[in-house]
């Protein structure tokens, strides 16, 4: 039996676990809204939710309750009020293969007794079959051939990606609607499930804390310690390495660069890291190696760079390059992917496989001071069209619409 949360501080008050009645046909004042965030483990996918559900205005569109199925930890983090009921199935804290036959077996069951009108279920992994409802896509690694050879044959992580990509694909085709992050990730993923007929573009938003000391590169080319920073973990699309090495070559031509690599002292690559920090830097005298930090320490970070680079060659939305662009920095960025799509004409592009242009790149935000405070600004700019009360109403628009357009199919067969 599902476990409910409805408006109240579950670590406080001892009555959270008792279930509000379902609201019945002829009492519900405006449509119900079923988010299905049972997988949603990355730090994306968590703040995406909690985004979207802290700027929604559910009034404006017609909704009069959304429930949402998590497990625990996430469901603390959302916001507590009278519209948002938070459920916990014991299944959702134990097992993935628990979690996955809950999501095939019970949600639906859930769905109905709760009289939900549509379904956003946040992951494209889902296994859910529900009419109506929309999946949104965030994976991107399974999609892209070039990038999913970069793990052996016969490895997990490469069997693991095989599996997504056909789990990802029935779900978009069996799904009312879908959402995509970046018209980039739209055309490359409809080419594995054929054309879409319901597909909105709805990209994630950022938090205000990211605006608040812009810097706009506004120093001179002639700065000692130029302060450059990347935030990822360390994967075999990141190439943190070949940064590494476009860093050592800046500064044998007398530039003063240090590279912070926020959250690289993890991951599938690490051990890439840690072979270019040995042969580049081996006294640890320019490079600074981080662990992952709290998502609340990122703007910190990015406050006390100079320029922040980006070598990902694949995304499905760069949410860390977003941040960046808020946060008024000049940018030097990989030219993969929907890094252009989002960056625009706001930064300057490298290979991120080839450290020669990676150096270029950087080089020329150093010695153009007019180039670098100009695309620094426009980067700011840009960033203002991803909010977080945007993707919430476009989500809650798109959502209505699905849940209309199947009540009008239900009216046309009668």
């Amino acid at each position: 039996m599902a476990i409910v949360m409805h408006n109240m501080n579950v670590e406080t008050n001892p009555s959270w676990n008792k279930t509000p009645l379902a609201m019945t046909p002829s009492s519900k004042s405006g449509l119900i809204v079923a988010i299905d965030a049972s997988r949603n483990r990355s730090g994306g996918a968590k703040t995406h939710l909690i985004g979207i559900l802290t700027a929604a205005d559910i009034r404006q569109h017609g909704i009069a309750q959304v429930h949402v199925w998590s497990y625990r930890s996430l469901l603390q983090l959302l916001p507590d009020v009278s519209w948002l009921v938070k459920h916990n199935p014991p299944a959702l804290e134990k097992s993935l293969p628990c979690q996955m036959w809950w999501q095939y077996k019970n949600l639906p069951k859930e769905l109905r007794a709760h009289g939900c009108d549509v379904l956003l279920s946040t992951d494209a992994g889902s296994v859910c079959r529900y009419r109506p409802s929309v999946v949104m896509s965030r994976d991107m690694l399974s999609f892209e051939g070039s990038e999913t050879k970069r793990y052996p044959l016969w490895s997990f992580a490469r069997l693991r990606l095989i599996l997504l990509r056909y789990m990802q694909v029935r779900s978009l085709r069996s799904a009312s609607g879908a959402i995509f992050l970046t018209q980039y990730a739209s055309d490359v993923i409809q080419k594995y499930t054929g054309h879409l007929s319901k597909v909105r573009i709805i990209p994630h938003g950022i938090g205000g804390q990211f605006r608040q000391c812009p810097s706009f590169g506004l120093w001179k080319g002639s700065k000692k310690n130029i302060r450059c920073v990347y935030v990822s973990n360390a994967d075999m699309y990141k190439h943190q390495w070949h940064v590494i090495t476009a860093i050592s070559k800046l500064r044998q031509r007398g530039y003063s660069l240090l590279l912070r690599l926020v959250g690289a002292a993890s991951g599938p690559a690490k051990e890439l890291v840690d072979q270019a920090i040995n042969q580049s830097d081996p006294r640890r005298e320019f490079i600074e190696l981080l662990d992952a930090v709290p998502y609340k320490d990122i703007p910190s970070h990015l406050a006390h760079a100079d320029i922040f680079i980006f070598a990902s060659s694949c995304e499905n939305m760069p949410n860390t390059l977003v941040e960046a662009m808020a946060s008024g920095l000049p940018i030097a960025c990989s030219n993969r992917g929907p890094m252009p799509e989002i960056l625009q004409e706001a930064g300057v592009y490298f290979d991120p496989e080839d450290p020669n242009t990676i150096a270029e790149a950087i080089e020329k935000l150093i010695l153009d001071d007019d180039f670098r405070h100009m695309v620094a600004r426009k980067a700011m700019e840009i960033s203002h069209q991803y909010s977080w009360s945007r993707c919430a109403r476009e989500t809650l628009i798109y959502l209505a619409d699905i849940s209309s357009n199947m009540n009008m199919s239900k009216d046309r067969l009668v």
